[in-house]
């Protein structure tokens, strides 16, 4: 989830880097936590409103896809405002769609939240990512990036699971849960009006809102080479986050309400470590091994659904989770070294539209054939068409690897990070927007 900017720097103000920089952390932390809440609690609202799978999906994607249209219009704003008004605008924003969600009486209400959550956590991790470059410590170089990488699914870990213990333990927790978020995001832009701003702001705000999207010719191969694998990981991620509780009622229907969000918690707490433990190997490997544990991720799944057992789903969403963590750090990293440093934002931008429509047009999808057909039918649909993805993926990439040729950049050489440099090695991968390319060591 990148930045859709052209890579222009422009001045920074100079600023304290430590307590600043945990709260630009924290706050991608709790954005992200706040985007997985609702998965534990979308089969309370099914069983309440009597809402259909495509219903679910069309929620959930909802929000994916407003958050892209954030990316593609305020993925720079605050390089031309400051990153402090941005931000706290965004997490006000965030703290309308909470009481949304907290006194939602139907389907309207839930899109409507999603929709307002979607756009104030596109700005607002734009503007976060590019703070945690700011404050780069010179002495910890590599520091932000391995932040961006490691806070998102973080925080989708801790939503799920947080959410899931409010589910379980709290009173009424379709309000408990975001009442809690609203608190943490109003402490946080209390926090914000505290802290220096840290970018110099500068004219041409409104001209930077206008979308576009950019792939340069040296850009094309990469991302074609590791298109299907991309598509494979987050059509899983779209599916597990939205019909996730659904399918794990379909399987086993008598077992703990809980179950259903856990499932997609374990997909997110692999996924984190995955990205961390994975950041030294080489991009082409990282996607084949990816695309390699997607199909073992889409048959366990399967073998839950036919022989009822949750130990096969929490196996397979493991899986999915190495998968998705693997693939997405190895075809950004083999996507970004491809390009110029200029050309860095604009192809960032056009890989998480990818990234984007393939976690939620699917997940759309799959809703429309449970809805029709019945969750079985769109389960096992779903797993074939991963898996299919998967096999595609592993024949382009196993090619060159048999002939010897490299696909991608190995490791880069450890080195200070910067800003003007626009550099992207191996050490992280970021997979949230920011403003200007996230540069690693």
């Amino acid at each position: 989830m990148q930045s859709v900017s052209a890579g222009l720097t422009h001045p920074r103000v100079s600023t304290p880097g430590s307590r600043s920089f945990a709260l630009h952390a924290s706050i991608l932390i709790a954005l992200l936590a706040a985007s997985s809440a609702p998965t534990p609690l979308y089969s309370r609202y099914q069983e309440q409103w009597h809402l259909s799978a495509l219903d679910i999906t069309v929620v959930f994607s909802t929000y994916a896809l407003a958050l892209l249209a954030a990316l593609l219009t305020t993925g720079t704003l605050s390089d031309h405002l400051g990153r402090r008004p941005v931000l706290v605008g965004a997490l006000g924003l965030q703290i309308i769609a909470m009481a949304l969600f907290a006194t939602a009486g139907g389907l309207a209400a839930l899109l409507v939240a999603r929709l307002l959550q979607g756009i104030a956590t596109g700005a607002a991790t734009s503007a976060a990512g590019a703070a945690l470059i700011d404050h780069e410590n010179p002495a910890r170089p590599g520091r932000s990036a391995l932040a961006n990488s490691i806070s998102p699914v973080s925080g989708m870990a801790a939503g799920v699971l947080i959410a899931t213990l409010l589910v379980h333990f709290a009173p009424a927790p379709t309000t408990t849960v975001y009442a809690a978020l609203a608190a943490v995001f109003a402490a946080q832009a209390v926090a914000l009006t505290r802290t220096p701003e840290s970018a110099l702001p500068h004219p041409g705000g409104l001209r930077s809102m206008r979308p576009h999207l950019t792939l340069p010719a040296t850009a094309r191969p990469a991302f074609l080479l590791n298109g299907a694998g991309v598509v494979a990981v987050w059509a899983l991620g779209g599916f597990y986050s939205s019909l996730g509780p659904a399918f794990t009622r379909l399987i086993s229907p008598d077992g703990p309400e809980a179950a259903g969000g856990m499932v997609f918690f374990t997909l997110t707490a692999v996924a984190a470590p995955t990205v961390y433990l994975t950041r030294r190997r080489q991009a082409d490997v990282l996607v084949l091994l990816g695309s390699c544990a997607a199909i073992p991720a889409a048959g366990l799944s399967l073998g839950a659904l036919f022989l009822g057992s949750e130990t096969l789903l929490f196996a397979g969403a493991a899986m999915a989770g190495f998968a998705f963590g693997a693939v997405s750090q190895g075809a950004l990293r083999a996507v970004v070294d491809s390009v110029t440093a200029h050309e860095k934002s604009g192809t960032l931008a056009s890989y998480y539209v990818l990234s984007y429509l393939a976690m939620s047009l699917p997940a759309i999808g799959a809703g429309a054939i449970a809805s029709d057909f019945g969750l079985r039918t769109a389960a096992v649909s779903y797993a074939c068409c991963v898996a299919a993805l998967a096999v595609l993926s592993i024949t382009a990439l196993s090619a060159p690897l048999r002939t010897g040729q490299r696909t991608s950049p190995g490791p880069a050489a450890p080195g200070p990070t910067t800003t003007d440099t626009a550099s992207t090695g191996s050490d992280a991968i970021t997979l949230i927007p920011c403003a200007r390319p996230v540069h690693n060591s």
